[in-house]
């Protein structure tokens, strides 16, 4: 998703960068996928962890993330790191320019980056290695970052991973607090969601094979899009898949279910840092920091405050900090 560096001032996690300057990340980002470390010099990227003084904190581009690395910075910043916020479009760009240095930080999610990496490495019909279990999932995650020059900083208490809502007035009138209720009232299901749901594990065949949902058709709609909210909050579809951080579900009249077999993998917040760069303990000391107090319902606060308030990211970001006392006012 993003590479390159800018080293900021002061308030550097709180400035923008230029459009100019995403277009050379970009193109960086580009060059780093189609090379990065090759698998012969991966014992030297691995050598010993790094401490450099200017930082680049990548983001995905997505509300989510791109507060997540608004934060991560300022946290750096405060740790007396200079730390510019760089933002590229996909893992296909921000993995390869977080592999060769090129940024130096980025917020991930433990299982989806544990199968993302899997896949690179083993090719796209690799068995997944991620599972409900974040101990699982975390050890599988750094058996493979590792060998790349990449590491894997604890998982805070933050999650972020599927979850599939249905109109409240349904819920109550079925008598569904979870999943295992939908499955056993034998309800035929539309499934708001995006068309990848038909065939990913973890929807449409999951909910089938676990739970024994009919899913009768996937509407394609989106993941939590709000086409797809109205059209379960109308009665056109019955249930819709959101994430766990989405924190507009009440204006739809929309509740989760829960998701009691663990369908879904451990997909917790977790920083990735380059360990030539920023593996010593001085910045992961600074990362950590926001693990003990940032948790799903947080995450799902900060989400609102951009999407529905229109609130800044970076103001957002610092003022949650503050707010916690993790982050001095100024």
């Amino acid at each position: 998703m993003r590479p390159a560096r800018t080293p900021g001032p002061a308030p550097a996690a709180r400035s923008a960068v230029p459009a100019a300057l995403l277009a050379l990340v970009a193109l960086a980002g580009l060059t780093a996928c189609v090379g990065g470390p090759s698998l012969e010099h991966r014992g030297a990227i691995t050598a010993s962890p790094g401490n450099s003084r200017d930082l680049s904190v990548g983001s995905a581009g997505f509300t989510e993330s791109e507060l997540l690395a608004q934060m991560y910075a300022a946290l750096l910043h405060q740790a007396g790191y200079h730390a510019g916020i760089l933002t590229v479009g996909n893992r296909e760009l921000y993995e390869p320019a977080l592999e060769s240095g090129q940024i130096d930080v980025v917020p991930e999610y433990a299982a989806t980056l544990a199968d993302w990496l899997n896949a690179k490495e083993h090719g796209p019909k690799a068995a997944p290695v991620a599972s409900p279990d974040l101990g699982t999932t975390m050890a599988a995650l750094r058996r493979l970052a590792t060998p790349r020059g990449l590491t894997v900083l604890p998982a805070g208490r933050a999650v972020d991973q599927n979850a599939f809502a249905v109109s409240a007035g349904y819920a109550a009138e079925h008598h569904l607090r979870t999943l295992s209720d939908l499955g056993r009232a034998r309800l035929p299901v539309r499934l708001a969601a995006g068309d990848e749901c038909v065939q990913r594990p973890f929807c449409a065949p999951g909910l089938r094979k676990t739970y024994g949902i009919d899913v009768t058709a996937v509407d394609p709609k989106g993941v939590g899009t709000t086409p797809a909210k109205q059209a379960v909050q109308n009665g056109q579809d019955q249930m819709v898949l959101t994430t766990s951080t989405d924190a507009t579900l009440d204006q739809f009249g929309l509740v989760v279910l829960d998701d009691d077999k663990k369908l879904q993998n451990a997909d917790y917040v977790v920083p990735v840092v380059n360990r030539a760069r920023a593996g010593s303990a001085r910045p992961a000391a600074a990362l950590n920091r926001l693990n003990t107090v940032l948790t799903t319902a947080d995450l799902a606060n900060l989400n609102e405050q951009v999407d529905s308030w229109r609130r800044l990211p970076a103001d957002v970001a610092h003022n949650y900090l503050v707010s916690k006392g993790l982050l001095r006012q100024q």
